[in-house]
């Protein structure tokens, strides 16, 4: 009898719950006329529209790392899509082939922002996503996308940036931007130059631009990313304080902005 009652409780405070599963696919799209493989991730025990957030991949391309990011996002009860920002999936490995890929991108504005905004097209047509709570998340070249996307004016509610290239935006640009911005920087960056930051800060000061910039101290480039020494490129480390503590803020961020 005492073990039926047990049973019972146990089946009364289940009831109802369902297991979580993070459902991923890849995702077939194109801009102007180049192939693109994204990727998607979500909790397909959520019901109803939940917010979407766009992640922008590392210099290296579309690789495990970004779709990792994706997964986690999904565990949150986000939808996470990983753009795929230079066609057909593709990733490299040696940083020659990888700053090459990242270059052709970069400089070509339109693309760079097109393949961006494809990306966070194919987001808002997800069923599940409620298109009026959107973000995006970036690492390295990805970080700079995001700014990109946020400085066309896209209809973002929050964007975080880490270990990112800070692209001075112009006057208008400053002003277009909507979402709130976080930005994580390594203090001992040798990548990003003092120059560039405060540039890019006076930009945004200018503009009445709500930001928040965390820089932390004695840390280098790549510290979100787990064995980011492995490429034997000096300064390139990564540092666990700093990567959960920015994981920890563009959390608070999107529960702020999201309200998630």
């Amino acid at each position: 009898m005492f073990r039926s009652v047990i049973a019972m409780a146990t089946i009364a405070l289940t009831a109802g719950v369902s297991e979580a599963t993070v459902v991923t696919k890849v995702v077939d799209y194109e801009f102007d006329g180049t192939k693109l493989k994204g990727f998607l991730a979500y909790d397909d025990a959520l019901k109803g529209k939940q917010p979407g957030v766009l992640v922008v991949h590392e210099w290296w391309g579309l690789d495990d790392y970004a779709k990792g990011r994706c997964k986690q996002l999904a565990e949150l009860g986000y939808v996470a899509f990983a753009a795929d920002m230079y066609g057909e999936g593709k990733t490299v490995d040696h940083p020659t082939d990888a700053g090459k890929m990242a270059g052709m991108v970069r400089e070509n504005i339109k693309v760079w922002r097109g393949r961006a905004e494809a990306g966070l097209k194919q987001l808002k047509a997800q069923p599940n996503v409620d298109g009026d709570k959107l973000a995006a998340i970036g690492y390295c070249f990805g970080g700079s996308t995001c700014l990109q996307l946020a400085y066309s004016g896209a209809d973002l509610k929050a964007v975080a940036t880490f270990h990112a290239a800070l692209p001075t935006p112009t006057e208008a640009e400053a002003k277009a931007i909507k979402p709130k911005l976080l930005v994580c920087h390594g203090e001992a960056d040798g990548f990003i130059s003092a120059d560039s930051i405060k540039a890019f800060r006076a930009a945004l000061d200018k503009a009445g631009t709500k930001y928040e910039f965390i820089s932390y101290k004695d840390v280098v480039h790549s510290f979100t990313v787990p064995g980011a020494d492995k490429h034997k490129i000096k300064g390139l480390k990564y540092d666990k304080a700093a990567d959960e503590d920015s994981w920890k803020r563009m959390r608070a961020l999107f529960k702020d902005t999201l309200g998630k």
